[in-house]
């Protein structure tokens, strides 16, 4: 067994080290804008809004990352480098031409989505500023998501690490010193610059890494016929972008009912937010290894070495979950002045915190099972267990908020009230994330099963 920690950890620890600079972005981001000028809220408003409505284009195309992972990792497994290869060039091309129609329909896209989300005029004159930037990253962005997907299927977590920490990192030097000197627009500008700068890097990493071994089995011929298969990536990756509009609708839904209720929880939610994507970034490390080395095994017909992946990275990331609430109960509160120094929005935020203790306990094993089934390929179940996690996320705030509403009416404390309920409801989809795929494990075992006879 040393050997496969080894190998969960050579995998999960590179991606552990890129993840935590993501959360940061966002942190600096939100922190950057709480100090530019006196209106805090309104302004980590625009930055939540903002970066809410690139989420729900991006996770629309988030099959870029995991069926590119989950093939790449199965055609290693069988050493098969020519379709690997393959699928690098066509999920790069698919993301370039996804890319292009987004900034085309930009302009459609803003109307269509402040008819769904509610905020005040100042929080969306804002992130409409924001959303007209960064959407220039777009091309860069998506091909992002196909690399990084690609090199943990090639067992590779060190140039996704090596890409993550040069956006990200670009990302919070060029936010910070471009919003001192043209103010909140500079953040968006940031953004693009470390994107671009991110994919130039990856593509230096592909050809010093990969041109002799893998790159070099194309053909002519391959590349002529390359997007023969594109019909049934998409057919294939279908149940994932289902998958991912259950996302976009819970993550919507947490965010445009905290703007119902003023910028001052709305900056609360976004913070909290922030707060437990540290945990998951943490956990998707060993998320990573799982996928990488699920499909490796399973591509291989190993299923001894497929059952002992499964165990021992729940066990890495069930002792993650254990540090992060000792984290959360200790240094919350410091970490809430870190973001940002609007004593109001600090105090409201304290309300909520017994919520991240919690939270690390439910989504552990939800984000760990995700990695799992990734690198199984198995999309159908994925998608099932986000539309349970989604009718559990409804059903818990629309029993509760009818329940407030004849409790409390119109009350001082609805707001605050109803700012639990969300969190019951966000909790409550990632436990039903965790009881579905828990559930459902004996397809992923199966499913060796099947490839040994």
């Amino acid at each position: 067994m040393k050997a496969i920690n080894r190998d969960i950890l050579k995998l999960a620890v590179p991606s552990i080290l890129a993840n935590i600079t993501v959360p940061l972005v966002g942190m600096v981001d939100i922190a950057v804008a709480g100090h530019l000028d006196a209106s805090a809220a309104t302004m980590i408003g625009g930055i939540a809004v903002g970066s809410m409505l690139f989420d729900l284009l991006y996770w629309n195309f988030g099959f870029l990352r995991i069926g590119t992972g989950g093939l790449a990792a199965q055609a290693f497994g069988r050493d098969d480098r020519k379709e690997c290869a393959r699928i690098l060039a066509r999920a790069l091309g698919i993301a370039f031409s996804c890319a292009l129609l987004l900034i085309a329909v930009q302009w459609i896209f803003i109307k269509a989505a402040f008819m769904v989300v509610e905020c005040t005029p100042e929080v969306r004159e804002l992130a409409s500023q924001y959303f007209f930037i960064r959407i220039w990253a777009a091309p860069a962005t998506l091909s992002l998501m196909a690399f990084k997907g690609w090199f943990i299927g090639m067992q590779d977590s060190i140039s996704p690490m090596a890409t993550d920490i040069i956006v990200n990192g670009m990302n919070m030097l060029m936010s910070i010193l471009l919003a001192m000197k043209i103010g909140f627009s500079g953040i968006a500008v940031g953004t693009v610059i470390a994107q671009w700068t991110g994919l130039l890097t990856a593509v230096c990493l592909l050809v010093f890494k990969y041109r002799r071994n893998t790159i070099s089995h194309l053909d002519v011929d391959d590349l002529r016929g390359l997007f023969k298969g594109t019909r049934s990536f998409f057919v294939m990756n279908t149940d994932l972008f289902v998958r991912s509009l259950c996302f976009i609708a819970i993550y919507i839904g947490f965010t445009t009912i905290s703007a119902r209720y003023g910028d001052l929880l709305l900056a609360v939610s976004s913070i909290l937010m922030k707060l437990l994507m540290i945990f998951s970034y943490f956990t998707d490390g060993f998320a990573y290894a799982g996928e990488a080395l699920s499909g490796r095994y399973i591509g291989a017909k190993d299923g001894p070495m497929l059952r002992a992946t499964v165990r021992w990275t729940f066990v890495w990331s069930m002792g993650l979950a254990g540090l992060f609430m000792l984290i959360y109960h200790f240094a919350g509160i410091p970490m809430l002045r870190m973001m940002t120094s609007d004593v109001a929005v600090i105090e409201a935020s304290g309300e909520y915190m017994p919520w991240l203790l919690m939270m690390p306990v439910v989504g552990c094993a939800a984000f760990t099972w995700d990695g799992i089934y990734i690198g199984a390929t198995a999309s159908r179940q994925m998608r099932n267990s986000m539309l349970w996690a989604t009718v559990a996320f409804v059903g818990v705030w629309g029993i509760g908020i009818i329940w407030l509403n004849a409790s409390m009416g119109d009350g001082v404390r609805y707001g605050h009230v109803a700012m639990h309920i969300l969190m019951a409801a966000y909790f409550a989809h990632l436990l039903a994330r965790t009881i579905y795929l828990s559930v459902r494990t004996s397809y992923v075992f199966g499913h060796i099963t099947e490839n040994n006879n």
